[in-house]
């Protein structure tokens, strides 16, 4: 199994206030749904995760958003986190605080309509910060595409380093992949790869409006203009 774990040449000293707000947020929500009793618990993802049937009869909008603090075990939160960490607060160093927020709320909103309108009829709940997360990746490819992932490779606790470029457009295309696989299977996915599509492609788009700001100095660092 290979993780991202951090990159190597992104200038640091900014203080991602909304990233680390954000991933407390996430936790903390987690961890106020595991202490609930079980029919508790499924009443409170019923009430804040995305049922695309119910968004298509104008019910429950704001699960478009509720939806995206959500998770659905130890393991999904603990690799959204990571990718979070990892990708989220450079692109907020080049977007700023506030405009981050509004960035990473609209994400998780066309994510989830993405998912939404291509399975308008659908009954199972969607939950998971992975299409906000995904636009970051999309927007931190636009503006970083030459920094240096380190990556851990888990079976033999080691780490490597690979370009941006080739290791958010390989995972890209794995979503393209997997969500291709199973439309040909004539089934929907546990894992909602059309909101990852989603959400990358609003994050490319928006990178592609603040790329300007990105600065990369001789030492190789990038940094905010």
């Amino acid at each position: 199994m290979f993780f991202p774990i951090g990159d190597s040449n992104i200038q640091k000293g900014y203080a991602p206030f909304f990233t680390f707000l954000l991933l407390a947020a996430n936790i903390v929500i987690f961890v106020y749904q595991l202490q609930l009793p079980p029919v508790q618990q499924e009443a409170f993802s019923r009430q804040f995760a995305c049922v695309p049937a119910d968004i298509l009869q104008g019910r429950n909008g704001l699960s478009l958003i509720t939806s995206v603090f959500l998770h659905g075990g130890w393991m999904h939160l603990a690799g959204n986190m990571l990718f979070l960490y990892v990708f989220a607060d450079n692109v907020e160093a080049i977007l700023g605080p506030f405009r981050f927020l509004l960035f990473y709320v609209l994400g998780g909103i066309v994510a989830s309509l993405t998912h939404v309108i291509m399975h308008p009829y659908s009954l199972t709940p969607c939950v998971g910060a992975s299409g906000a997360i995904a636009a970051c990746m999309g927007a931190y490819l636009v503006m970083f595409p030459g920094s240096k992932i380190k990556i851990l490779f888990l079976l033999f606790l080691s780490t490597f380093q690979v370009r941006a470029i080739f290791f958010l457009g390989l995972w890209i295309l794995l979503q393209f992949r997997s969500q291709w696989l199973s439309s040909e299977a004539g089934m929907i996915s546990d894992i909602a790869y059309l909101a990852h599509i989603g959400g990358f492609v609003f994050g490319m788009i928006s990178g592609l409006l603040y790329r300007h700001r990105v600065y990369q100095g001789r030492d190789g660092a990038f940094r905010r203009k």
